[in-house]
């Protein structure tokens, strides 16, 4: 998974009327920097949707870190409230400000809280643009605290511009700041000299300035000079987000990355919805064609039920009622069925009676088609039941032991039966 990194600069940059050049650096999962170099940010398209990820480290000078003393709330009303907490120390509108909380860190009681504020429609424009270009996933964070820092030290970042030097500063976990100078290096040492304080000051700037502020640092006090490399920002990066420092885009809600997101899946959707469309479709087309089949079909039936039976008024079910019809019919001729009780009771009989086998019934009894035998205690074994079913076969009937000493015959030799009456008898 590759990682963007983009350092944009500060806005007095961009208000030279040209599109500022941005340092990038394209990381792959190991931290190891794959492509590196300065380019407009809207020249970064082919790049930016290759990576899975882009981390916009916004300038200093554009990000200010407020430390705001907070009432005890829970996180989501805490967010709902930081307007109101931070209108006194910002100059405008909060509600034309991003604001993001950054996270609580183990040195902070709760009491106050650093909240970073940025203009809003000048991020949202960044953010857009990474957006057109293909960005999966965006982060903005605060460039001042995306530096290394030495535990008790302060640390800092110089960057050559076209209108100055631009200077990052970090003294604390969550405490940096940043502004733009005159080209002037003595004095843009001894500022930010000033401002660390105390602490030793570590200063990380490109190697061509090293040998123009190197005699400048060995006069001033606790300041050493090292080479900035892409490894420091990534690492401090990767160290800092949602840990101490917060993300500035995921504050944006829908126009930040979350709206590529949602724009990835759009077509998908639309094919997704258009296929359930001609599904829906297909089914209620085939359902209204059986349904007209079905009451052709059942039509018909009731018109050859109406032409063998005319005096019959009252047609609910015709194929049942033709059965019934015709079953009787046959009762009354004096024609048996296969499967009714004098039938399968009598074919049982002849057979139990050439087996030899006759005091052996405890009771019978004729439900679903099928006859059922209970059977006397240690009346019948194993070779009875075996000729009785040979006997029985031959007739068009089988017989299975369904319990212990319960027989069941019936016809067609199937497990279950499924008929059009349940007459019934008992012996």
């Amino acid at each position: 998974m590759t990682t963007l990194y983009i350092r944009y600069p500060a806005r007095a940059a961009a208000d030279a009327g040209t599109a500022p050049a941005c340092h990038f650096a394209m990381v792959g999962d190991g931290g190891n920097v794959m492509q590196q170099g300065a380019s407009a940010l809207g020249n970064l398209a082919d790049l930016v949707a290759s990576a899975r990820r882009v981390v916009l480290l916004l300038a200093a000078a554009d990000v200010t870190l407020l430390h705001v003393p907070v009432p005890p709330l829970s996180s989501a009303r805490l967010k709902a409230a930081l307007p109101a907490l931070v209108e006194d120390q910002v100059l405008g509108d909060p509600a034309d400000c991003v604001l993001a909380l950054a996270p609580l860190t183990s040195t902070q009681d709760g009491s106050t809280r650093t909240v970073a504020v940025v203009q809003r429609s000048w991020l949202e424009v960044l953010v857009k643009t990474l957006v057109a270009q293909g960005a999966q996933s965006i982060s903005a964070l605060p460039a001042q605290l995306c530096l290394p820092l030495a535990p008790g030290g302060a640390s800092a970042a110089l960057t050559q511009t076209d209108s100055g030097l631009e200077l990052t500063l970090r003294k604390g976990p969550q405490d940096g700041l940043g502004l733009t100078v005159g080209p002037q290096p003595e004095a843009a040492l001894h500022m930010l000299r000033a401002l660390a304080g105390d602490a030793p000051l570590t200063v990380y700037l490109p190697a061509a300035l090293l040998p123009q502020f190197q005699p400048l640092a060995e006069s001033a006090s606790h300041v050493a000079l090292e080479s900035e490399h892409w490894a420091h920002w990534v690492s401090a990066a990767k160290s800092a987000k949602g840990v101490v420092a917060p993300d500035l885009a995921a504050s944006l809600g829908a126009t930040g990355a979350q709206s590529r997101a949602w724009q990835r899946w759009r077509w998908p959707l639309r094919l997704a919805l258009l296929a359930v469309a001609v599904n829906l479709a297909g089914l209620n087309i085939e359902w209204l064609r059986m349904k007209g089949e079905a009451r052709e079909m059942r039509e018909s039936m009731v018109q050859i039920f109406r032409a063998a039976y005319p005096k019959e008024t009252v047609i609910l079910d015709p194929a049942a009622q033709m059965r019934k019809n015709i079953a009787a019919a046959k009762a009354g001729s004096g024609d048996v069925g296969a499967d009714e009780f004098t039938a399968i009771s009598a074919a049982f009989g002849e057979a139990l009676t050439a087996s030899g086998k006759r005091d052996v019934v405890a009771s019978m009894e004729f439900r679903e088609r099928s006859l059922v035998i209970k059977l006397k205690p240690n009346s019948a074994d194993a070779a009875t039941l075996q000729q009785l079913q040979g006997a029985l076969s031959a007739r068009g009937l089988a017989l299975a032991e369904t319990a212990p000493g319960v027989w069941q015959i019936k016809t067609g030799g199937k497990s279950g039966g499924n008929s059009s009456g349940n007459g019934g008898g008992k012996a």
